[in-house]
């Protein structure tokens, strides 16, 4: 067992401690970014001047009438940019844009002495357009031939082979829906420049680093010169990876112009309209099976809507590329990606980073070939599961798909799935209105940054002479529990209790060039690297103790706060042996670094092994849908999720039962609309506040939700033998599209085959079941569904039954 991996006695880590700050929360003193502006003298707000346009030419910018509004001090444009006035990776995402590239894109930024006064100000500015063609949607950016960036392959085998080999050979599209953030806090950033001409920001990021180095080459500085801190976020799930760095250099911009403190803080309506989402897909495929509904090929064609720019888009297109099979050993492969360039805002990082996409591909297969083969969608799972010593398209060997297999069993088991397979088939013979069907889906999630340099990071951590213990790490908290785990992996460590640790807000001046909190990574990287930094001292206060003790260092014991010796009785607390060790003049100071062995890739030709490890879960989830509306409930979800030896179990049993909760509502209520017609409010993103935009409640979750950790899952060469938990229990939620799918189908004849649009809303349900009814495939993806009742000649009989059911409920 490595020395990474080995879990000393008496550890702390694995123990179910409460969130690090949360009384802070409860009490709502917890401290964010924007809640630091009343602290801060003479602060001007920042106020956008949002373009009316999905796509246009700026013909002219007049500023004079904002800068006469009382209240106003500057309005930042392009002329102000004393470096390079881009925000993005790839230099594709202007500041101050020349050309409009999306509805509510900001072309200048008013400064203001208060938040109305720039509002009043924004609306002063002069703005002319020349509105040019907009594309919004994936089959118009298709047709248009509109892409951006690379368009990788990734192959294994000869497809056509398989394909003719194959005794059934089936083809299809699938569209799916992108997904809003919608964080609890939204975007934010203040400014202020040090009395040496420093820049300080505080910025609600996931990337401190890459924070600092857009506000540095905004600036045209070193990045020395520029400090940036995440105290907290209110939320991230992968929306402030990228994203915050453009606000936090307009603020750190108009702190430089005015020598004032700048804060940027978008209004939740600024937040859905100017920053980016989960990508939205199209997939187009061929696939070959067998007799025995084993997979022999698949051919095809991801298409990801990027938005204006590209952002994240290449490495999301990879994940999801390197996560089509999802658990599913397939021969033969050839599955291209490519990104298509629409006007709407510049779509990012979001939990699970392509991989939710890519998995739904084949799990939308396996759905729709299921029926087809004559196949229980379970058992047709079942059989391609990918045994050890199998490879990935891309070439990595898998080694734990027994993991796979106990958590499918144990949920089968514990779930009685058996059982309540025969008693939803009785409950379907009796009500002809009211369908009911559970579905089991597997997840196989690799853990690692698709870019093999971010898979490092480092630590600083200080032991002062009283004992105490201050701990510096490169990961961002947002609500996620990852302070909490670096506090444990610390006191595990050091052997001291959990209170004598404290986590400092993430700062790039003392951990530099770091990697963003994001790929499910933070507690590997950086317990790792915390790990690293606490054993050097333990090592040095070793060598102090072991003269007290009369043992040599390597028989020393660090454990609750005591320190003792092999072999002998005496006992010296910790406090004791830290301020001898000072007395001696040794440092208790040290720093820590990890980097994660193993890894090669090259995104050229897609092969290699990109990935530390697999993430794997298994989750059961039974709905019920109503024939006549097409509303549903989630009835009872089972889940058994791998996250190795847990490092602190309530903080992953709440990541897991919160991602699924999230997967849920990405593939079935979450619906993004952006006004497609020709009118003046083309591009116009329609779903813009909390009203419009459905988000998952208490009241869609089950009423029973079982969550289990897969036993005897010790992890070898992860932090003390734990596992990520971030996004792979979001995937989970594809069990309850498939349900649905099932529970459609449980409308119409047997082997009725149903093509479900994503998300599944009611209504896309109810055209769906309508259609299996009618006996053939529902839903056109992507699109509105079938003909309306009125086109259906059965329709006229069951018309009567809906609007009186509705009355019904509108008297009730």
């Amino acid at each position: 067992m490595s020395s990474l991996s080995k879990r000393p006695a008496g550890a702390v880590v694995g123990r179910s401690l409460r969130h690090e700050s949360a009384a802070l929360h409860v009490t709502g003193r917890a401290c964010f970014t924007d809640d630091l502006v009343p602290r801060t003298k003479d602060v001007l707000h920042a106020w956008p001047v949002q373009a009316p346009h999905a796509h246009a030419l700026l013909s002219r910018l007049d500023t004079r009438a904002a800068r006469d509004v009382p209240g106003v001090v500057h309005v930042l444009t392009g002329e102000d940019v004393p470096g390079v006035g881009d925000s993005g990776d790839s230099d594709d995402e202007p500041l101050f844009p020349t050309e409009v590239c999306f509805h509510g894109q900001a072309v200048c930024w008013v400064l203001a002495d208060s938040l109305e006064a720039a509002r009043r100000g924004a609306a002063a500015v002069r703005v002319d357009y020349e509105p040019l063609p907009a594309i919004l949607t994936l089959p118009e950016a298709i047709a248009a031939g509109s892409f951006q960036g690379a368009q990788p392959t990734l192959r294994r085998g000869d497809v056509e082979a398989g394909l003719a080999r194959s005794a059934h050979v089936l083809d299809g599209e699938l569209e799916m829906a992108g997904q809003e953030h919608f964080y609890l806090e939204t975007h934010a950033a203040l400014a202020t420049v040090e009395d040496d001409g420093t820049v300080l920001v505080q910025s609600s990021t996931q990337h401190p680093s890459e924070t600092q180095a857009v506000v540095a080459r905004v600036l045209g500085r070193p990045r020395h010169e520029v400090t940036v801190q995440c105290l907290r976020m209110g939320g991230g799930f992968g929306g402030k990876e990228m994203q915050p760095h453009g606000y936090a250099a307009v603020a750190a911009l108009g702190a430089i112009r005015t020598g004032r403190p700048v804060r940027v803080r978008l209004t939740r309506s600024q937040d859905l309209t100017m920053t980016g989402k989960r990508h939205g897909f199209h997939a187009r495929w061929r696939v070959g099976l067998d007799d025995e509904g084993r997979l022999q090929a698949l051919e095809a064609t991801l298409t990801s809507d990027g938005g204006w720019s590209l952002d994240l888009s290449q490495p999301v297109l990879t994940r999801a590329l390197c996560h089509v099979d999802n658990a599913y050993w397939i021969p033969d492969v050839r599955v291209t990606g490519r990104i298509a360039r629409t006007h709407k805002t510049s779509q990012t990082a979001f939990r699970g980073f392509g991989g939710p996409q890519g998995m739904l591909v084949v799990e939308d297969i396996l759905g729709r070939c299921a029926p087809l083969l004559g196949l229980e969608p379970h058992e047709l799972r079942r059989r391609n599961f990918y045994q050890d010593g199998q490879t990935t398209p891309y070439g990595q060997e898998i080694t734990q798909a027994g993991r796979l297999h106990r958590a499918w069993d144990q949920v089968t088991r514990t779930a009685g799935l058996d059982r309540r397979r025969a008693e939803i088939a009785q409950f379907n013979a009796t009500h002809e209105h009211r369908q009911r069907a559970v579905a089991i889906t597997p997840v196989k999630f690799g853990i690692s940054f698709n870019l093999t340099a971010f898979n490092q990071a480092g630590a600083l951590v200080h032991v002062y002479a009283d004992g105490s213990v201050l701990v510096n790490h490169g990961g961002t908290e947002m609500g996620q529990g990852l302070h909490t785990k670096m506090l444990q992996v610390a006191a595990t460590a050091l052997g001291v209790a959990p209170d004598t640790v404290r986590i400092a807000p993430t700062r790039t001046d003392k951990v530099p060039n770091t990697s963003a909190t994001a790929a499910s990574s933070g507690s590997d990287l950086n317990g790792a690297a915390v790990k690293d930094a606490c054993e050097q001292i333990r090592d040095r206060l070793a060598q102090v103790a072991a003269q007290r003790l009369g043992v040599p260092a390597a028989d020393v014991r660090f454990r609750d706060g005591v320190v003792s010796g092999l072999g002998t009785g005496t006992t010296v607390p910790w406090a004791e042996v830290v301020a001898a060790a000072y007395v001696a003049r040794t440092h208790l100071s040290a720093a820590g670094f990890y980097r994660t062995e193993g890894l090669h890739w090259s995104s050229t030709v897609m092969q290699g092994s990109p990935f530390k490890y697999f993430a794997h879960g298994v989750a059961a989830t039974e709905v019920e849908v109503d024939g006549f509306t097409g509303a549903y409930r989630t009835r009872r979800v089972d889940i058994v999720h791998d996250v190795g030896d847990s490092l602190s179990p309530l903080v992953d049993l709440g990541q897991i039962e919160g991602a699924f909760a999230q997967g849920a509502g990405w593939l079935t209520l979450e619906d993004l609309r952006w006004d497609t017609g020709d009118g003046e409010h083309r591009g116009r993103l329609a779903t813009a506040s909390a009203s419009t935009y459905k988000l998952p409640s208490i009241a869609e979750l089950p009423p029973v939700v079982h969550v289990a950790l897969l036993e005897h899952a010790h992890e070898e060469g992860a932090v003390y033998g734990s596992k990520a938990v971030g996004e792979p229990p979001l995937m989970l939620a594809i069990s309850v599209r498939e349900a649905l799918r099932q529970a459609c189908a449980a409308f119409g004849p047997e082997g009725t085959v149903v093509e479900l649009p994503s998300p599944a809303t009611p209504e896309a349900v109810f055209w769906a079941l309508q259609a299996a009814r009618a006996g053939h495939g529902g839903g056109i993806e992507g699109g509105d569904g079938p003909p309306p009742p009125e086109a259906d000649p059965e329709a006229p009989e069951r018309r009567p039954q809906t609007e009186t059911l509705l009355h019904q409920l509108g008297e009730g």
